[in-house]
């Protein structure tokens, strides 16, 4: 038995919506406004790819920049070896 392109269609129809909805719920307040006007999963997948691309860009460079901060970091003449250490551990935990 062959299925019609109605039937077909349909089931992808139903397919679509139960993965659209399991995307919404795996989502964030955040990242659902973003896709919550998406009218496929695909739709859905692109945007959230699409906004994700932008805030890995800005992950890179804000690494870059403090892991220049963390070698440009030298001791002091009057800190302490305390001091410093804290400076660096304030550095590298946000690495």
């Amino acid at each position: 038995i062959i299925p019609s392109k109605n039937e077909t269609f349909k089931d992808s129809r139903k397919k679509n919506k139960k993965t659209l909805f399991l995307i919404y719920q795996a989502l964030d307040d955040y990242a659902f406004k973003k896709i919550s006007d998406a009218t496929s999963a695909k739709e859905a997948c692109d945007k959230l790819q699409t906004s994700h691309k932008g805030e890995d860009k800005v992950k890179k460079v804000c690494l870059q920049t403090l892991r220049g901060e963390f070698e440009s970091l030298h001791m002091k003449e009057s800190e302490s070896i305390s001091d410093y250490f804290s400076r660096i551990l304030a550095v590298s935990n946000q690495l």
